[in-house]
């Protein structure tokens, strides 16, 4: 059994649950900000999730507010936003740290698995995106730079 699926994450509305709904789908797991100058990468992430999700595959959103403060916001104004700005159908989590005491879980898990460059286990900003196989392992890490038309082929061939 993979560590991730069992690994505590908070839904609003829905309170803390775990990444078992998911299992045996091909995931992006993205830290995401409403007011960050990579939050146009909504419009390609639900591109993404329109193009797969009937195929096993799902984007899951945390966003975080660890970097310059661009996700001031509560959990609903973000879902809101999301929503209605980029049209987002994937789950949006309740906002978590992803770097330091305060780490969630999950991302203590996806950084370690998957390190950043030299072997750095911190993640450096918003829309750090990781690909997670069906199987539960963390395959790839991306840098909030890449877009996600340019992960679209590794999806496919997890799919």
């Amino acid at each position: 059994m993979s560590e991730i699926y069992s690994l505590p994450v908070e839904r609003p509305g829905e309170g803390v649950g775990t990444l078992e709904p998911y299992r045996g789908q091909v995931l992006l797991i993205v830290n995401t900000a409403s007011q960050c100058g990579f939050t146009p990468q909504y419009e390609g992430l639900e591109k993404l999730q329109r193009d797969y999700g009937e195929r096993g595959f799902s984007v899951l959103a945390f966003p975080c507010n660890q970097f310059g403060q661009q996700e001031p916001g509560s959990d609903a104004e973000i879902a809101q936003f999301c929503e209605t700005g980029f049209g987002t159908s994937f789950p949006i989590f309740s906002k978590v740290d992803v770097n330091g005491e305060g780490a969630a879980p999950l991302f203590r898990h996806l950084k370690r698995e998957a390190p950043g460059v030299l072997g750095t286990q911190r993640i450096k900003w918003n829309f750090t995106k990781f690909l997670v196989d069906r199987e539960g392992r963390v395959v790839d890490r991306f840098a909030p730079q890449t877009t996600p038309d340019a992960i679209a082929k590794k999806i496919e061939a997890l799919l």
